[in-house]
């Protein structure tokens, strides 16, 4: 019972949800969706961990970098996912995969070093 409680909780709040339509086309670093969400690294980190406690997402560490990218291992999750993902409307994260895409962009830029809404740094190496 725990475990679909915390699916549930998982997929109930707006800014998980926004976070797993930007990591549909793909892994991200936190950088990345901290650009994309224009939230604090603590905020989406935190959102984050509900989502891979409640198994929808897998991590790996590059340096100091995080990546996430979305666990379709478990074919109830998928189906979940999935069906939930294909009800968000585009609308919904337009604006969220426009940040993303210009700071993605900005990221192969000559000088490579953004500043993230939380006035951290990016050296664009956690691609």
């Amino acid at each position: 019972m725990e475990v679909l409680l915390n699916i549930f909780k998982a997929l109930s709040d707006e800014t998980r949800l926004r976070i797993l339509k930007l990591l549909e086309n793909g892994e991200l670093c936190v950088c990345d969706i901290v650009a994309a969400m224009e939230m604090s690294q603590p905020k989406v980190s935190f959102h984050l961990n509900v989502l891979k406690e409640a198994g929808f997402l897998k991590d790996r560490k590059q340096g100091r970098w995080i990546h996430y990218r979305l666990d379709e291992s478990d074919m109830f999750r998928r189906f979940l996912l999935l069906s939930t993902l294909e009800k968000i409307p585009k609308e919904a994260v337009t604006k969220d995969k426009e940040r993303l895409h210009a700071f993605l962009q900005g990221k192969t830029s000559k000088d490579n070093v953004l500043s993230l809404p939380d006035k951290k740094r990016c050296a664009g190496r956690c691609k």
